[in-house]
């Protein structure tokens, strides 16, 4: 059998680029958040279950924290439920939020388990009910609907932010050599559940580990500029200047402001990579360029 020397060699580089990582994150904590893209499409599916386990087989500790908004919209759509937004959130009324559970603490969180655990790695799955994992409160959500002059709180049900973190349980599997798998869940001081954004969940969840990495999967390259070229290495004083001149609006903001309070909190890096690339958890982590917008403090 012949032997592809170029291919030979190119595999030896990319082992000898990825060695100074592998020693620098060895026992470090990565919270990454898996949402988008890779969570529907197979193969990126696949290749994110491996990329899992091979942090985890070179000594890292990798939590995963996921989402799952075009599950929950498909499910309310079968039993005849509309689902509805304010401002980019979803209104949850008890009913709603039993389906959110019934979504993410068991149809998804279970699919992210298995798809690991096929791939030769050892996950468990939780919410953040789970030894009272994520204490939430309630949100008090200001909007501006089109029948008020001025923003008022707006009731929009069983959604929540986090109150406070209790590690401990994430810690107990980390050690025990598991990958944790949490869907966004807290449960409140009256003991009501809520839905959180699966963003803010891992930023928080981050600060609490005292992370290394936080890593929002995203579909897009990352923060662009007005060029659209991805911007990176960025701080807070030029987040705030981006801010200002309209170049990190919508849906980018909340992410943004998530991997910032992250790194001013001790995280040593957050990262909002494109999850729609194959493999873009090993280029963010093992490679010299990245595949994404790094922020630190």
């Amino acid at each position: 059998m012949s032997i592809d020397l170029e291919k030979a060699m190119n595999n030896a580089h990319i082992l000898g680029e990825a060695l100074p990582y592998i020693r620098k994150f060895s026992g470090k904590t990565i919270v990454v958040k898996y949402g988008g893209n890779a969570m529907t499409d197979e193969k990126l599916k696949q290749g994110f279950a491996r990329d899992v386990i091979l942090m985890k087989l070179v000594g890292m500790n990798p939590i995963i924290v996921h989402g799952g908004g075009p599950q929950i919209n498909h499910l309310l759509e079968r039993v005849g439920k509309e689902s509805k937004f304010i401002d980019g959130m979803r209104v949850t009324d008890k009913e709603t939020m039993d389906i959110v559970q019934m979504v993410l603490g068991g149809l998804v969180n279970k699919e992210i388990v298995s798809l690991i655990n096929q791939n030769g790695g050892n996950a468990v799955g939780l919410t953040g009910k789970d030894g009272s994992l994520i204490r939430a409160r309630k949100l008090q959500f200001k909007s501006q609907l089109p029948e008020m002059n001025t923003p008022e709180i707006v009731d929009i049900g069983h959604v929540g932010e986090v109150a406070s973190i209790q590690p401990e349980v994430v810690d107990m599997l980390t050690h025990g050599n598991f990958i944790p798998v949490i869907a966004p869940i807290g449960v409140g001081d009256d003991g009501e559940s809520y839905n959180i954004n699966a963003d803010l969940v891992a930023g928080k969840l981050a600060e609490a580990l005292n992370a290394e990495k936080l890593i929002l999967l995203t579909n897009t390259p990352g923060l662009l500029d007005k060029n659209e070229k991805t911007l990176t290495g960025l701080n807070a004083d030029k987040v705030d200047e981006l801010i200002k001149d309209g170049t990190i609006y919508g849906g980018m903001l909340p992410k943004i402001r998530c991997a910032l309070e992250a790194v001013q909190s001790g995280v040593t890096s957050a990262h909002i990579i494109d999850g729609r690339v194959e493999h873009a958890l090993l280029l963010e982590i093992f490679t010299d360029d990245g595949v994404g917008t790094l922020i630190q403090n």
